[in-house]
């Protein structure tokens, strides 16, 4: 498939309580490296295999959540053709540039507010600081390597209330596909969306709240690293929310954990691969239990209902 447009996740900035736990937990739990620090304070991220300079962004605040979402677009030109686009929208709103240079290492951004009330942008430009690999004949992966060590940022998972509202902005503008969706009836109550050939790099859950964040995800490479999280988890005492286990949704295995601050973190493997002339899977609401955990096929109201 040829990767035109928006092609992946780029950057999630997170308000966390306590800047100094909250960045022991991020690169010695979870595993992701410090690549710096600006003059307001923020702390950049990446996880190894990325070659942009920072994927997570965090930042110091009187509560917890994400501030926004970034995806990375193929070129100046789709840049500033799909700024239009969204600029002209009346589904979207607080649109505007964000000046190149106001997170370190990163070109011009432009950011816009979903009708779920979430702040999301994207970009071209991200300076390139390499995997810790070389580019002609490396290793699987670099020495060094803390934590659960992910390979990448994958996606967000963020509920609100115009669910409708928002699925039309990726799919109509941002060129989206829905990978899958939950139906109650008529009314969909969960949408899981793609730009590339995963089972989904962004979903959205309506709720009745606007601008909430349920959880940032990271991806391990097989299930025994799952596995292992689990036990870095307990090692760490890390508070966890509920894992090792598999989404039917998606078919990922996964584990959830929390941050210091309230935020939740997810780290999965496995998934399908996703092409554009695949069709939308469709759960119904009444069979959500296994479409969230394909194991014990329980719903579990801790996991749905809390949320930053």
């Amino acid at each position: 498939m040829a990767m035109t447009g928006v092609i992946r996740p780029g950057h999630v900035a997170l308000r966390v309580l306590d800047v100094e736990k909250a960045v022991h937990h991020y690169t010695r739990v979870l595993g992701l490296i410090e690549t710096g620090r600006d003059d307001q304070g923020r702390v950049y991220l990446k996880a190894w295999d990325e070659h942009d300079h920072h994927s997570v962004v965090l930042r110091k605040a009187d509560s917890p959540g994400m501030d926004y979402m970034g995806f990375v677009v193929d070129g100046p030109d789709t840049l500033r053709d799909l700024a239009g686009k969204l600029e002209a929208s009346p589904l979207t709103s607080d649109k505007r540039w964000i000046a190149a240079g106001e997170h370190l290492h990163t070109g011009a951004r432009f950011r816009f507010t979903v009708p779920t009330g979430h702040a999301i942008e994207i970009f071209c430009d991200k300076d390139k600081v390499g995997n810790g690999l070389p580019t002609s004949n490396p290793d699987p992966w670099p020495d060094g390597l803390i934590g659960m060590a992910p390979t990448r940022f994958d996606h967000c998972l963020l509920y609100g209330d115009d669910l409708d509202g928002t699925v039309k902005v990726f799919e109509d503008i941002l060129g989206f596909r829905m990978a899958e969706q939950v139906m109650a009836g008529e009314l969909r109550v969960a949408a899981f969306l793609t730009c590339s050939t995963k089972a989904h790099d962004v979903a959205f859950i309506r709720n009745p709240e606007k601008n909430k964040f349920h959880h940032c995800s990271f991806i391990l490479d097989n299930w025994g690293d799952v596995l292992r999280a689990a036990d870095i988890i307990s090692k760490n005492k890390v508070s966890l929310d509920i894992g090792p286990t598999r989404h039917g949704i998606t078919r990922g295995e996964t584990i959830y954990f929390f941050d210091p601050s309230g935020n939740r973190n997810e780290v999965f493997s496995g998934g399908y691969i996703y092409y554009p002339d695949k069709p939308t899977i469709t759960w119904d609401a009444e069979d959500l239990g296994r479409a969230i955990f394909y194991h014990d096929r329980k719903l579990n109201e801790a996991f749905l209902n809390v949320y930053t």
